[in-house]
């Protein structure tokens, strides 16, 4: 039976909202194969009026062309907006105060975007009186999570069609045969079925030739960096200066967030710095692979890392560090929006409140590397750290608390020996408990 021919049906509603007919939907629209795909489907399956939303996080495409597409496609409107700046200052900046890393080793930049695209599209939806909201995220996927999360945190009642998980198409090789079928232009090839996501932050690449994670990735599929033995032979010296944990100017030179990240990508992908060949665990439980570039990012993180080392209390340090892999998940998973990521977001901004000073860094052949910092701030102190005579330390002090330390470890190792046994030759004994 033809898809035309389909009784047509109604997405589920929320529990919370009343069943209803959809007349009018927001659909998240990169101008790709499956959003593409998506918007001509929505038009069919559902005969109601779609509206695109397209959001320019730096991926450098022809957003004027994406527009006209999305028309030609059949949208009844379609919204361009540059959220580069918010992106970067209210989404990557607070994540890289947070040195959130998923897992050892992905720098959360697609994680991050799903956000704010599906904020701004709640934000339409209530504008223009839409029913339902709609995203090109799989049912295999992180992404339907990370959309539908923000989705139900700012309005429950909001129908959501997730097509995905709804239509008969089986793979993208199936999207490109509808495409060529409808006439909708695509960059997809059968050749090359990987997918992309491009943003200001890093750029991804998953599926088709990457699927099996014994296969290197092609250089051809790299677009931010250089190759490593391509990259210059002469390193590149670099200073970053923050202020409160957040990067303000490279070089003495002031810039926006954005610009500021746009600035290191060009400079780290002219140096080959931020690629990671990774395989993650998924939310929903499965493993999958993907390809990452993050020139800017990983400069940012490196420096920031590098400042921390000089500004932070140990102990302050050492507990923001070991709630990072919870917040990076929270990230991971979608959860930006909820409480307990806004809470740790708080407790790590105020633990940043002296991270301001400046980092030196060298690029060279794909590494980046902390080669100098200083802080006004700073807690390191020459006089205490030195090796030479005359130090702020008595260096005698260290035997009473090695020995009290290592109280514990003798009784456990010789449990029937009384404490005064155990004796220094610098300090008096411990007394015999009676």
């Amino acid at each position: 039976m033809g898809m035309k021919s389909r009784q047509k049906r109604v997405a589920a509603p929320s529990p919370e909202a009343p069943a209803s007919p959809i007349r009018k939907v927001v659909l998240a629209y990169s101008g790709g194969l499956d959003t593409s795909v998506i918007l001509k489907w929505l038009k069919e399956r559902y005969a109601c009026e779609v509206i695109a939303f397209c959001a320019d996080l730096g991926q450098g495409e022809d957003l004027e062309a994406i527009k006209q597409k999305a028309l030609a496609v059949g949208a009844s409107k379609v919204y361009v907006e540059d959220l580069r700046e918010i992106f970067v200052r209210d989404y990557v900046f607070p994540m890289l105060r947070a040195n959130a890393i998923y897992e050892g080793s992905y720098l959360l930049g697609t994680a991050i975007a799903r956000p704010l695209i599906a904020r701004r599209q709640m934000e339409i939806a209530k504008r223009e009186k839409a029913q339902a909201v709609s995203h090109g995220a799989t049912g295999k996927g992180n992404d339907q999570v990370r959309f539908e999360l923000t989705y139900l945190s700012h309005d429950p009642r909001i129908t959501i069609i997730a097509p995905w998980r709804e239509w008969e198409f089986q793979s993208r090789g199936d999207l490109i045969r509808y495409a060529q079928a409808h006439g909708i232009p695509v960059a997809a090839t059968r050749a090359k079925p990987y997918s992309m996501d491009l943003n200001l932050f890093h750029i991804s690449y998953e599926g088709g030739i990457l699927e099996d994670p014994w296969a290197p990735p092609p250089e051809s599929l790299f677009r931010m960096t250089t190759a490593p033995e391509r990259a210059p032979n002469k390193p590149q010296h670099l200073e970053i200066e923050f202020e409160r944990g957040n990067p303000v100017a490279v070089d003495g030179q002031r810039f926006s967030p954005a610009a500021l990240l746009a600035h290191l990508n060009h400079v780290g992908g002219r140096h080959g710095i931020g690629r990671a060949d990774v395989v993650e665990n998924r939310y929903i439980g499965i493993k999958s692979r993907g390809v990452y570039e993050t020139p800017g990012g990983t400069i940012l993180h490196v420096a920031h890392r590098g400042l921390e080392s000089i500004t932070m209390d140990r102990e302050v340090l050492h507990l923001r560090d070991s709630l990072i892999p919870r917040y990076a998940e929270l990230v991971y998973y979608g959860y930006w929006f909820a409480p307990e990521r806004l809470m740790l977001q708080r407790a790590f901004d105020e633990a940043q409140q002296p991270v301001s000073g400046t980092v030196r860094l060298k690029l060279y052949k794909g590494t980046c590397m902390v080669t100098g910092r200083r802080s006004p701030n700073s807690l390191y102190r020459e006089t205490l750290a030195t090796f030479e005579q005359g130090a702020g330390i008595d260096p005698r002090d260290a035997a009473g608390f090695i020995r009290l330390n290592a109280l514990r470890l003798a009784v456990r190792s010789r449990p029937g020996v009384r404490a005064s046994r155990f004796r220094s030759t610098s300090r008096p004994s411990f007394q015999a408990a009676k």
